[in-house]
């Protein structure tokens, strides 16, 4: 299987994103480079990960580019709209386009993408219409070449894990408005689904590890 360039890590707020989108972009970098390093040299019963590139992978966090206003707005406890998503998303998939795409670089994006509309922009640009740029780039961002990695739980669950996290911008007030706008990725989209209820962040993401081998 061919390396995606982007894997799009998704879910509500207090689903891990963050922490295993971390942990995937240093298990993703650490198992490239000993197969690039040893490739022929590995047993026979350590799984060989041919989707891998010899390139590093980058861990981007999509709240670091919210607006001070969307900031202040869910800080409040009112709900972000489309309005105040789009541009965000647009933002994000000028990184998605130019960093991980025009440049070679694979990254990981850790977004709670919640609705297909909010995918497909993160995929496609504005209101999914192609952008001006890298007309060859914006094709091979598409279909295969953006892997969502769907973060999914009970909603008790991970209530309970938001209420216990500290010093972040979002309320544990907004979970069921998240939950309620929340659209799970369905076919045609390219995306695994892994359940984090009681599942710690590491084993989480030696889950998606394990079902990218499978892929």
């Amino acid at each position: 299987m061919e390396a995606p360039a982007v894997l799009l890590v998704m879910g509500v707020s207090g689903s891990g994103k963050s922490t295993v989108g971390a942990l995937l972009a240093s298990k993703v970098k650490r198992e490239g480079q000993a197969q690039t390093q040893d490739f022929y040299s590995l047993p026979a019963s350590k799984p060989r990960l041919p989707f891998i590139p010899k390139l590093g992978w980058k861990f981007y966090d999509a709240d670091d580019y919210h607006s001070e206003e969307n900031r202040m707005k869910m800080g409040r406890g009112v709900p972000l709209s489309d309005q105040d998503r789009i541009p965000w998303l647009c933002s994000l998939h000028d990184i998605l386009l130019s960093r991980a795409v025009a440049s070679g670089q694979r990254v990981v994006l850790a977004c709670s993408a919640l609705k297909k509309t909010y995918r497909d922009i993160l995929t496609r640009g504005r209101g999914a219409v192609p952008v001006k740029g890298d007309e060859s780039a914006k094709e091979r961002l598409a279909g295969e070449q953006l892997l969502v990695v769907y973060l999914c739980g009970s909603f008790e669950t991970i209530s309970r894990r938001l209420s216990q996290r500290k010093g972040h911008f979002m309320p544990p007030e907004l979970l069921q408005s998240q939950f309620g706008v929340l659209e799970p990725p369905s076919g045609p989209e390219n995306f695994l689904q892994v359940s984090v209820d009681q599942k710690s962040p590491a084993e989480i993401a030696d889950a998606v590890m394990e079902a990218l081998q499978r892929k």
